[in-house]
């Protein structure tokens, strides 16, 4: 089933990246890395509530208790979207999963060692380039969306850089929710 999702959008991207990357992490430190980064995105959603209504509405901060260390959106209506984004990512998985392990082996590995000796300004260049290395040399899956295959190509590269190194997790998290959202021709 096919969750028709504006994933341009960077709130969207950034919320199905999330689910995408705490699903079956091993990695207990890039887990509370991803935990954190949830906290904290749910933190700035809050923040845009409150800029936009002027108050804290008590399920909002009903929400604040209720932070789990999976995604979860807990602003009011947001159940609906949650759901929604965990749809989109396990859709993501599923593409993920035909993939070639060896090409995205090869992939997480280039991209990692790329990473260790550049600026971070450079990173979303080096997803690019990875992405667009591996989609030449074919993968497969013309009867799946292509923007969907990039996205979950892109995820799953990010996860296996994050799950060696979990302290890449937050910059690698932001340059590539940047080529998802702006660095991509569409």
């Amino acid at each position: 089933m096919d969750v028709d999702m504006n994933l341009a959008g960077g709130q969207n991207s950034a919320m199905v990246m999330l689910a995408f990357l705490q699903a079956d992490c091993r990695n207990p430190e890039c887990r509370k890395e991803l935990f954190s980064l949830s906290q904290e995105m749910n933190d700035i959603s809050l923040v845009e509530d409150i800029e936009m209504d002027g108050f804290l509405s008590s399920s909002i901060a009903d929400g604040i208790r209720d932070i789990q260390p999976s995604i979860g959106l807990h602003r009011p209506g947001d159940h609906v979207d949650a759901a929604a984004i965990h749809q989109v990512a396990e859709e993501l998985r599923g593409i993920a999963a035909q993939i070639e392990l060896n090409i995205v082996a090869r992939a997480t590995e280039n991209l990692s060692r790329n990473i260790q000796t550049s600026p971070l300004n450079e990173w979303k260049n080096y997803i690019s380039s990875e992405v667009d290395r591996v989609m030449r040399q074919g993968v497969y899956l013309n009867d799946l969306p292509q923007e969907r295959v990039i996205m979950a190509l892109t995820f799953t590269l990010v996860k296996g850089v994050c799950e060696q190194n979990p302290l890449h997790l937050r910059h690698l998290f932001n340059s590539a929710l940047q080529y998802i959202t702006q660095g991509r021709p569409r």
